[in-house]
């Protein structure tokens, strides 16, 4: 009896999930314009449980996406601006004396929180940006000896302007490694450019961002990325993708391959794309998509591959383009 139950209530978590997914595409779209391949991906990665590098010139709302995914979720939401003169106390906290305690108690700083926007994260200096190293990877903090863990759902979502470089410090490659996915934000099409004048002009069509609503809480994305760990993959496809990151260690083209904490992050995010679909198991398509954006930030190209006018992310799509494809 239990095993004619277990198909319908799978179906009924799936339709779950598409309707939760739908209400907050359906939310994100009454405030940005487009941008629908970057809130698939922003999407897949929290359901992936893994933190996010969004990447884009001035103006093409990196910032707001991310505010506007955070209050999207009934969780706590922390901003941390990062500039040169930033301490790693200013982010993690710090112990001030109680004088009638007689102690020192422990003052908690922004990173404690559900979902944490670090905006123009390569404006700080390597110190403070090492704070982020333990938190990141392993959701914890340790200040003066004493281990804090974060609460959970935890996602850091961090934004950089490639185009200015005064002022700013190169991420080093260990930290680039800490975020699941690097995600380029692009300029808008004409005719999205055109439909964002027209909401301006009418100027009731966007909806305030102070007006959006919470769509999941903090257990539903608990729920949810549970979901997705248990998304089925056929042992072909984990070959496909071992033999995809293979690739970044072969090519001429590339000076550093990506590692195998690469190879889990394609995974587990193709698990979550597959999952964002609709679907209780993953495709070949769903490791092609989301291969580049899990990849890009994790390999070095020579300088010959950037002379000639390759960029990273070029890189990947023709080194998954050269891996056979599983039948």
């Amino acid at each position: 009896m239990e095993e004619n139950n277990a198909p319908a209530a799978e179906l009924t978590r799936l339709e779950y999930l598409r309707e939760r997914i739908d209400l907050l595409e359906k939310q994100i779209a009454s405030v940005i314009v487009g941008q629908q391949r970057t809130v698939d991906l922003l999407l897949t990665a929290i359901l992936a449980d893994g933190h996010v590098l969004l990447e884009g010139v001035p103006g093409v709302a990196k910032t707001l996406l991310a505010k506007l995914t955070a209050r999207l979720v009934d969780a706590d939401f922390s901003r941390i601006q990062f500039t040169p003169d930033l301490m790693p106390s200013d982010v993690l906290g710090t112990s001030v004396f109680d004088m009638q305690g007689g102690k020192f108690e422990f003052h908690r700083g922004p990173v404690f929180a559900n979902i944490v926007l670090v905006d123009e994260i390569n404006r700080a200096p390597a110190k403070t940006q090492s704070a982020l190293f333990e938190v990141m990877e392993e959701r914890q903090a340790t200040v003066d000896g004493t281990t804090y863990p974060m609460g959970m759902p935890y996602i850091v979502l961090a934004t950089q302007n490639p185009v200015e470089q005064e002022g700013t410090y190169k991420l080093p490659e260990a930290q680039l490694d800490r975020f699941l996915m690097k995600i380029t934000i692009d300029y808008p099409s004409a005719e999205e450019e055109l439909e964002i004048l027209t909401r301006h002009q009418q100027r009731h069509d966007f909806l305030k961002l102070e007006a959006v609503k919470p769509v999941l809480s903090c257990t539903e994305v608990i729920e949810l990325q549970r979901m997705a760990s248990e998304t089925f993959v056929d042992p072909s496809l984990l070959r496909y993708m071992v033999q995809i990151v293979q690739q970044t260690r072969q090519s001429k083209a590339v000076f550093l391959g990506a590692s195998p904490r690469a190879t889990v992050g394609l995974l587990r995010a193709s698990k979550a794309y597959a999952l964002l679909q609709g679907r209780d198991f993953v495709t070949p398509d769903d490791v092609k998509f989301v291969a580049p954006y899990v990849l890009q930030h994790r390999v070095i190209l020579t300088a010959e591959a950037e002379m000639e006018g390759w960029s990273a992310v070029k890189a990947v799509h023709r080194l998954v383009d050269k891996v056979e494809v599983p039948q």
